[in-house]
């Protein structure tokens, strides 16, 4: 796990961050390259997160309150890790002008070892046990934070987003598929392999809809965006009068709908695509009474693109969340809320968890 960040951390933000007031242990030096030498971080020293996607490289100057104070962008370079490196230091040279960097925080989508150096897989480039953060680290000559990106995202509204204040939170992202991750007890729980959060392959509906996985049934075959945009796909090929907006919105062409096109017409009134948003609400709470019943969290955070839909989709999550929850009325519910800090938590997140866990050498 990180080092002594999200594993020794303090819960909620009214008790004092343990950073905050004591030195960094010989453990914190070793596992972010101290080689022995210690320093406390001033709490408004500056750090840059980036958060890599498929298709872009979002990258942000953040102060400790979680501001980001300048920011920039780059198309991802194809799948070559070298290239994506050097977007990542022309990133930071770019933003560096002007500010004093204490250190740079990565998150991507994929599996990291435990130890936070190296990108175990990544599905959207050729990483294949890449040694990113020793790379990173020569590279930059700051000290430089791995982890996954919804990791990333659920630190961030934990410290300064919808989280805040509580103790056991599942950040749930709703995309092109489900990602997913913990803060417990003030630290991101990762797992014993360090690939815990992969909520979206719970099997959900045994022998359903095939996913790229390779299973059936998984939840983000019922709660995702593509689920949003097949289910609607099928509505308009059937022919069904209800599917008039949806057709009229693609020129007629069934292949070109996609969740955010249903949702766009949702929040324009269209009946159809309300329904077709109740019906992923429905699974979307389903899905969490079973992580309610293995995790017990005081509050669920949704975030992702399909949260635009607001109480279109939260609020029948949570109706169908009440019907489904294990010892529904005889014990206490975890809340659900949407997501507050937007398609920026990532870089915020791994900005600040950076921050918190690097340690410069006196």
């Amino acid at each position: 796990m990180y080092g002594p960040l999200p594993g020794d951390q303090a819960g909620p933000l009214k008790r004092p961050a343990p950073w905050r007031r004591r030195p960094a242990t010989h453990r914190a030096g070793q596992l972010h390259g101290g080689a022995g030498g210690h320093l406390r971080l001033g709490r408004k020293g500056l750090a840059i997160g980036i958060d890599i996607g498929g298709t872009k490289v979002a990258a942000g100057v953040v102060d400790a309150e979680g501001r980001i104070l300048n920011e920039a962008r780059r198309s991802t370079p194809g799948t070559d890790p070298r290239a994506v490196e050097q977007v990542i230091v022309e990133l930071v040279e770019e933003l560096g002008r002007g500010h004093r960097i204490w250190s740079v925080g990565i998150g991507a989508a994929g599996w990291m070892d435990l130890a936070g150096g190296t990108v175990l897989f990544s599905p959207h480039l050729a990483w294949r046990n890449e040694p990113l953060r020793e790379n990173l680290q020569r590279l930059l000559r700051r000290p430089v934070l791995l982890t996954n990106d919804a990791d990333a995202a659920a630190w961030a509204e934990w410290r300064f987003g919808a989280g805040q204040g509580e103790d056991r939170l599942v950040c749930i992202t709703l995309g092109t598929g489900i990602g997913g991750a913990m803060v417990m007890d003030g630290r991101v729980e990762r797992g014993r392999f360090g690939v815990a959060g992969e909520f979206g392959h719970q099997i959900i509906m045994p022998g359903g809809h095939r996913c790229e996985c390779g299973n059936r049934g998984c939840w983000e075959q019922y709660a995702s965006g593509n689920a949003l945009g097949r289910e609607a796909r099928l509505l308009a090929r059937s022919n069904s009068p209800m599917a008039q907006d949806l057709l009229a919105a693609v020129g007629g062409r069934p292949e070109l709908i996609t969740g955010a096109i249903v949702t766009e017409l949702a929040l324009a009134g269209d009946p159809a695509s309300r329904e077709l948003i109740e019906e992923v609400g429905e699974w979307l709470g389903l899905g969490l009474a079973n992580l309610a019943a293995a995790l017990d969290p005081g509050l669920f955070v949704i975030g992702g693109g399909l949260c635009s839909a607001g109480d279109l989709l939260v609020e029948p999550a949570r109706k169908a969340f009440a019907r489904n929850l294990t010892g529904r009325g005889f014990r206490p519910a975890a809340g659900i809320e949407l997501a507050a800090l937007g398609p920026n938590a990532g870089l915020i997140g791994a900005a600040d968890l950076s921050r918190v866990s690097s340690r410069v050498r006196r």
